[in-house]
């Protein structure tokens, strides 16, 4: 059935059936995607890409380094590094799926994407989002094994376990974004080409649609449910023992270290939860589809940029195995200079 009723051409004769499946393909799938963004404020691009680029060398370099020591420090082998490695390399892929694609559109004229670049990035950010979310329940239960279950920790957190999870993590936001994403892709758009956001998100794809999109909004929602309420949910009753964990301990110094141990992967969740959060549950105003690429902004640029600080920060780990490697490694240059 062709997306829009066809008229007969002059003469009453139809239209070759090989001509007519060519010109519903073309219109159905158009070549390129215009992403609007923030052209309606031509005035803040600039800025923009100033700050998104900043932005984006912060996060590659401060995920980069923490991959780097999580892998030559020794003392860093442990569930918690392990898991924020992978944390680590997904900010860096989750903002590299985007970000370049924004610098170009910010900088000049073309505010256009490839159908197949289109394609790719919403395939990406969906698989790298859903995996996100478990990865942080995930950190969550090691956590807890960690404050609740000290003596068992090593135990319950054994590498073939934390391996297990980091792939149920990845393979999960996989699958469902081969799931959500395809069904998206099958959607005739009927040359409608033109998404008011600065990146392809599946929703807003869908919203180009000519057809009923019920099954696709469906999956879409059965999968918020599976990769982010649930995940959220297991986080809260993680941090909910941990609280209660910690509130008997008597001693004030055990406390404050047992609060240092979790206080990064709360601001972390705080972070990424909170955009998600104040995302879709913002009024629905006139001006709240401008509001939420602000929001979607800062999830994907400035949240990957700022993970790293935390953990770096606010990590005496982290930061001691840092000026350690730094050090080792200055002192064995100078060292090889020196003989040489």
């Amino acid at each position: 059935m062709p997306c829009m009723p066809c008229a007969l051409p002059t003469g009453g004769l139809l239209p070759h059936p090989q001509h007519t499946m060519m010109e519903i393909a073309n219109v159905s799938s158009p070549e390129v995607f215009v992403l609007l963004g923030f052209s309606a404020r031509p005035s803040l691009e600039t800025v923009l890409f100033i700050a998104v680029l900043g932005f984006y060398v912060v996060s590659i370099l401060g995920n980069g380094i923490i991959i780097l020591v999580s892998r030559m420090d020794v003392h860093l082998h442990t569930p918690m590094y392990f898991f924020l490695a992978n944390l680590s390399f997904l900010d860096m892929s989750f903002t590299t799926s985007i970000v370049p694609q924004l610098l170009a559109n910010l900088w000049g004229p073309q505010k256009t994407i490839s159908y197949g670049g289109c394609v790719v990035q919403f395939y990406i950010s969906h698989w790298l989002g859903a995996t996100e979310c478990v990865l942080l329940a995930t950190m969550s239960y090691d956590r807890y094994a960690a404050i609740c279950r000290p003596l068992h920790y090593t135990v319950i957190m054994h590498s073939q376990l934390c391996l297990g999870l980091a792939l149920a993590s990845w393979l999960g936001g996989l699958t469902t974004s081969m799931v959500g994403s395809t069904l998206t892709m099958l959607l005739p758009l009927c040359g409608n080409n033109r998404i008011d956001h600065f990146f392809c998100e599946m929703p807003l794809i869908m919203q180009l649609a000519c057809v009923d999109t019920s099954l696709n909004e469906m999956e879409m929602y059965l999968a918020s449910f599976v990769f982010v309420v649930l995940p959220l949910g297991l986080i809260l009753v993680s941090y909910g023992h941990i609280a209660r964990a910690v509130l008997k301990i008597r001693s004030a110094e055990g406390q404050r270290k047992a609060f240092n141990t979790c206080s990064s992967h709360v601001a972390v969740v705080s972070l990424f939860y909170g955009s998600i959060i104040f995302m879709y549950l913002r009024p629905a105003k006139s001006t709240s589809h401008e509001q939420g690429k602000f929001i979607a902004l800062f999830y994907t640029v400035v949240t990957p940029a700022l993970n790293p600080l935390i953990y770096t920060l606010r990590n005496t780990e982290v930061k001691s195995a840092l000026r350690h490697t730094i050090l080792e490694n200055c002192c064995g240059s100078a060292g090889e200079l020196a003989q040489i």
